[in-house]
């Protein structure tokens, strides 16, 4: 009986309750790391989607500075910038592909791109020839019915 006393006291190990204990602190930590990693992941889907405009801007720009006008021809904008997927003549909306660009001419020859975010948010960028560029954020869900209205923002 006395050996068997001894031979228990050398046994390495944990206890049940030492394992509980380091379960229930892992659990905890993941619950507060999930809400942290998913704003996280929304942010970057944004800011994808603001390069895209962006670059986007960057190409009209580049027509305008070769034809004195902005373009909506998605072939002429795919032959100067072909990483973009672009659009012909309409706004993004909530059932658009994430990251494709749609490219509008308004009166005045005021270039409006567009784009939806894989978060669901709508970005947009109104390009003047006569006036400053204005951005603009629609919230997820949201819809865009006329560029010059919805983009007033100096930034995002």
């Amino acid at each position: 009986m006395l050996n068997r006393m001894r031979n228990r006291l050398n046994e390495d190990g944990f206890t049940l309750i030492e394992l509980m204990v380091v379960v229930l602190i892992i659990a905890i930590l993941v619950a507060i790391a999930i809400p942290t990693f998913l704003g996280q992941r929304e942010t970057a889907q944004d800011r994808a989607a603001q390069s895209n405009l962006r670059n986007a801007l960057a190409t009209e720009k580049t027509i305008y500075a070769n034809d004195q006008a902005y373009t909506d021809v998605a072939a002429d904008l795919g032959a100067v910038e072909p990483s973009l997927t672009w659009q012909e003549d309409a706004y993004a909306a909530a059932t658009s592909n994430a990251g494709d660009v749609f490219v509008k001419l308004e009166t005045g020859g005021v270039a409006c791109l567009t784009v939806l975010s894989a978060s669901g948010k709508i970005f947009m960028i109104a390009e003047d020839p006569t006036a400053a560029t204005a951005y603009g954020e629609i919230a997820s869900g949201g819809t865009l019915t006329d560029c010059a209205t919805d983009a007033t923002a100096a930034s995002w």
